[in-house]
């Protein structure tokens, strides 16, 4: 026994500092080796990269649009020699250079109908590489060519061709050199970049600010108020207070409030169970040597020649022996390890006149009635003690409940206890007419440490109950369409009973005579 007590003492005090210090020990190793950029700076870089996609997107067209822009301006320039072309046939050498030099083109000529007509000329060699038809130019294709010439994949001389606005009509063909379009266009194409990268800086710093006002810190909270909990969770000052936020994020809050003081209130309770069963474990020792001492007081009386001595004797040697039993389930139950049921043939009336007498039910104490609709010779294979610890713990909430709420001498206090044969099972219904149990506590009525609602319960009837009738094979339920009390239904196998039984009468048939 001392043994026995050594290891539920160690057992109890080892087991929850273990958990937080392993629980605390994970964090910190999450803490130690978690690295790389934080969602901050996921997102400010996220934010950069797509601003400057959409800046590359609008980019393109710009560029041919320039192209587009730079050509025109030089075909108008070519449309205004036409016009003075109109009015003298010729242009002087001094103002052909000078129109030259406006343009930057190399020859300018001016077609009107078959008529065709040399307004300047440079002389120097012409190699054409490329012939752009202003009239005739789609978009994609603008786009395309101010590519080329931006990357400078165009070389020599361009041929562009442009209507002029003219009374009479006519085309301005004009000579231009590919080097003077790319160095234009490679120079507006830089300050469009430097002036990219300022926009897209400007709106990610903005985009990122914002998020991080609306989004990062929130989470940032949450995440910080998780960890801290974490590392400390039995510190109710460290459960999140919600901001008041009415969006997702402030629901998340209250969410993480709720579940935080869940589980608070929880560990609160099973630390106080974990003392309970330490104190228990103790106090189990003890109790043991006085039950043992008072076993051996009664075997003494027993030898007396009083009648009432030899009646009752024996079945408080009974009850004594039953409380020897329980203290040294209490250990097991703390280590999980209820013994496996060994099964018997048993008749269930005579257990359940064991839970009448023990509970005093009998003479009718307090003014509680016991109704068993049992056969008599209805058996069963199951382990005496154990279904009678699952009948005495059933019966006994029942009495707890219905002591605790009877207010008058006209209310009705009874348990009925009644059998059927359902297939395979037989069902055990025990009945109370107390106030019944709340919806709330149904949840995990079969949990351990987790009470029907009475005052002082430890919420270890019940859960002890469930894991003897599931050993048994069977299960435990409690009835919900019941509407006055509470209604728990035993299924356990039958037929083995049954047939035990039926192999019984075989053998050892009654006499007729009698």
């Amino acid at each position: 026994m001392a043994e026995n007590k050594g290891k539920v003492t160690s057992e109890a005090e080892v087991t929850p500092e273990k958990l937080d210090s392993e629980g605390t020990s994970n964090i910190k190793r999450r803490k130690l080796f978690r690295g790389g950029m934080g969602l901050s700076g996921k997102l400010l870089v996220l934010t950069i990269l797509f601003v400057m996609l959409s800046e590359v997107l609008i980019f393109v067209p710009s560029v041919a649009n320039f192209r587009n822009i730079w050509l025109n301006d030089r075909l108008k320039v070519g449309g205004v020699a036409a016009t003075l072309l109109s009015d003298s046939e010729t242009l002087s050498p001094e103002v052909q250079q000078r129109l030259l030099d406006a343009t930057g083109a190399q020859a300018i000529s001016l077609a009107m109908g078959e008529r065709r007509r040399l307004i300047a000329l440079d002389g120097s060699p012409i190699n054409i590489t490329k012939t752009i038809d202003m009239t005739l130019d789609a978009p994609w294709e603008a786009i395309g060519c101010s590519l080329q010439f931006l990357i400078g994949a165009r070389t020599g001389q361009i041929r562009v061709i442009g209507e002029v606005d003219m009374r009479s009509g006519g085309r301005v063909d004009m000579v231009l050199p590919a080097s003077l379009l790319r160095d234009d266009l490679q120079t507006y194409a830089l300050n469009i970049l430097k002036l990219s990268l300022l926009i897209s800086c400007l709106t990610a710093a903005l985009v990122y600010l914002s998020i991080r006002s609306l989004l990062l810190r929130p989470l940032q909270r949450l995440t910080g108020s998780m960890m801290r909990f974490a590392e400390s969770p039995e510190n109710a000052r460290e459960i999140i207070k919600p901001s008041g936020r009415t969006d997702e994020l402030g629901e998340a809050e209250m969410q993480l409030q709720s579940m935080q003081k869940s589980l608070n209130q929880t560990l609160s309770q099973q630390r106080r169970m974990a003392a309970l069963g330490l104190a228990v474990s103790k106090i189990n020792h003890d109790m043991r040597n006085l039950l043992a001492s008072a076993q051996l007081f009664l075997e003494r009386l027993e030898l007396l020649p009083d009648p009432t001595v030899q009646r009752v004797a024996p079945k408080i040697l009974a009850t004594l022996d039953r409380a020897v039993s329980y203290t040294s389930a209490v250990l097991s139950y703390g280590k999980a390890q209820e013994a496996a049921p060994e099964l018997r043939v048993i008749r269930l009336a005579s257990v359940l006149r064991d839970v009448e007498e023990v509970l005093g039910l009998s003479r009718h104490v307090d003014g509680i009635e016991m109704h068993v609709d049992v056969p008599e010779a209805q058996e069963l294979e199951a382990d005496p003690e154990q279904i009678f610890r699952v009948l005495l713990n059933l019966c006994r909430n029942a009495v707890q409940a219905m002591e605790a709420s009877k207010s008058g001498s006209g209310v009705v206090c009874r348990i009925e206890i009644k059998s059927e044969v359902e297939g395979d099972m037989l069902s055990i219904y025990v009945t109370d007419t107390g106030p019944g149990i709340p919806k709330r506590a149904q949840e995990g009525l079969f949990k351990a440490f987790q009470t029907s609602g009475k005052v002082g319960g430890t919420g270890l009837g019940l859960a002890i109950a469930a894991e003897i009738v599931v050993a048994h094979g069977g299960k435990i339920t409690l009835e919900t369409k019941v509407t006055t009390g509470a209604c728990f239904k035993i299924q356990l196998p039958y037929k083995q009973g049954q047939r035990s039984a039926e192999k019984i009468t075989r053998l050892f048939p009654a006499d007729s005579s009698k």
